[in-house]
């Protein structure tokens, strides 16, 4: 093939630009420059030609237009060797651009910034860039492109070697421009549909009168950039990788690398207290950071061995000194305290991790892989329920207490995996069942636990994330000790539940809302 006779430089980022446009020089390669890049080789002793100069119309439109140029496209897109293709070009007089090096404005930084305008973001949307990106990759027969400095090493070792590169780097590299221009594309789409109001592309959910208009895209686009590779997913034996924004969020100041499971759960814990496997040990809250730990502590002492734990405030030196009595795999804060931090980081391989933002926004989506490039995505649960929402159904209305132990409960119950039973104080989870196949399971697994435990569950309340189907599991809490209950309802046996609640002498409100969390 022949060597590569022109190329075009045009990049915002412009590190390692120069070094590699030296070794494009010295193998003979014309250079064609815009703007900022080309004044960046000129005070680097190179001379490019500028790009208005090779195409014989300049610049216009605050830079808007620049690049959209026949002279340009044509050169990058015509098929070598096709004879109609060939005689077109010479007929116009384009020469071939057999590489280019080009970079996007920085579209998804700017609108991270706090209060970006919409003028703001609009301005930082790239046109000409991805146009000559798209028209080299799909040429990459002929042409080299280049979007990342990191690949200018490799491309600048095969010049120097033959004057070209081969077919496989360019594949390569072109099959990396698409999906960068793809994901740059579903950056702009997403910020605009959140600027210009969701109702422009969301679905109308006709089907199930009781919801408003669901705040979901007709097209969901999951191309994000890699974040860091994973030593391993779940298991050793699986390849796992982190992708997005992760470190927007989350910042790790001390320990080893996080870990798949480890990322999974501190995600989790952001909004809880103790965690392990993305289930609860345990909440607790007080007037200090160390009080709200031995409440949260206290409900299962063994559990939270090589957990999560969370906190919603500056972690300081008591709180600090206590959780170091145990072996914990993440501590996830606000802030650490200087001399908590000095406490903590005596222990090589504990990771903590500063919260710079909360990830769970109403505007963030679920969204779950269900097979082969099938997805399942959701609205976040980010329903709170107030002592105004609450419907008493039994008798015996609560008392001031359990009002506030079944909103405490409700609180945490909905981040414990279905079918969840929760037991609860008014500042404290006392007993917690996660996961098993039937209601009752639960309700006897935290019973047991609130045993182990030492903490009694008379005067409690218990917390359901779904109905009573039964009026087994309502009778069996009642046994335990607990005096309220906290549920949806919607059961057709809700009588029979009311009715064993009254016989127990026990206070049972309804909420209306389920929080199953598969």
């Amino acid at each position: 093939m022949a060597k590569v006779q022109r190329a075009l430089l045009s990049v915002f980022d412009k590190a390692g630009l120069v070094p590699f446009a030296r070794v494009l020089a010295e193998a003979g390669v014309e250079l064609i420059s815009t703007g900022g890049t080309a004044q960046a080789l000129r005070d680097a002793g190179l001379q490019p030609v500028e790009l208005g100069d090779y195409t014989g119309f300049p610049e216009m439109l605050d830079g808007r237009v620049k690049t959209l140029h026949p002279k340009i496209h044509g050169g990058l897109l015509y098929i070598r060797g096709n004879a109609a293709h060939e005689s077109a070009v010479q007929q116009h007089g384009i020469g071939p651009i057999d590489l280019v090096a080009v970079n996007l404005y920085p579209f998804e930084q700017t609108v991270a910034r706090p209060n970006v305008t919409l003028h703001k973001a609009i301005e930082n949307i790239d046109i000409g860039g991805p146009s000559i990106l798209r028209s080299a990759a799909k040429n990459h027969e002929s042409v080299t492109v280049l979007m990342d400095p990191r690949d200018y090493a490799e491309v600048a070792e095969q010049i120097r070697a033959t004057g070209n590169t081969n077919v496989e780097l360019r594949r390569k590299l072109a099959a990396r421009v698409f999906a960068r221009t793809s994901a740059y594309d579903a950056a702009i789409a997403s910020h605009l549909i959140k600027a210009f109001g969701p109702g422009l592309t969301s679905l109308s959910v006709s089907s199930t009168p009781k919801l408003k208009e669901a705040q979901l895209p007709e097209t969901l686009a999951v191309n994000v950039p890699l974040a860091q590779p994973l030593r391993y997913g779940e298991n050793p034996h699986q390849q796992a990788a982190l992708y997005g924004r992760f470190k927007d969020f989350f910042e790790q100041l001390h320990g080893k690398e996080l870990s798949y499971n480890n990322i999974l759960d501190l995600t989790a814990a952001a909004t809880l207290a103790i965690l392990k496997h993305t289930n609860p040990c345990g909440v607790g809250q007080g007037d200090s950071l160390r009080e709200a730990w031995d409440k949260a502590l206290a409900t299962d002492k063994q559990s939270p061995f090589g957990g999560i734990i969370a906190v919603n405030r500056p972690l300081d030196l008591p709180c600090a000194e206590a959780i170091a009595e145990i072996f914990s795999e993440v501590i996830v804060a606000p802030e650490f305290r200087p001399e908590a931090l000095a406490v903590l980081q005596n222990k090589k391989n504990l990771r903590l991790v500063r919260v710079l933002q909360s990830p769970i926004t109403p505007a963030a989506l679920e969204v779950r892989s269900v097979g082969a490039e099938s997805f399942l995505v959701q609205e976040r649960d980010l329903k709170r329920v107030t002592p105004s929402d609450l419907k008493v159904v039994t008798r015996r209305r609560p008392t001031e207490e359990e009002i506030k132990a079944m909103l405490f409960g409700w609180r945490v119950m909905k981040h414990v995996k279905s079918n969840a039973i929760l037991y609860a104080g008014p500042d404290r989870t006392l007993g917690i069942g996660a996961g098993q196949m039937s209601r009752v399971d639960s309700s006897r697994i935290a019973v047991w636990k609130a045993g182990e435990a030492g903490l009694p569950l008379s005067g409690s309340a218990v917390c359901s994330d779904a109905f009573f189907p039964f009026p087994d599991g309502l009778i069996a809490a009642a046994t335990a000790g607990a005096t309220a209950a906290i549920q949806p309802g919607g059961s057709v046996r809700d009588t029979e539940v009311i009715a064993a609640a009254d016989e127990h002498g026990m206070a049972m409100v309804f909420t209306g809302v389920r929080h199953f969390r598969h």
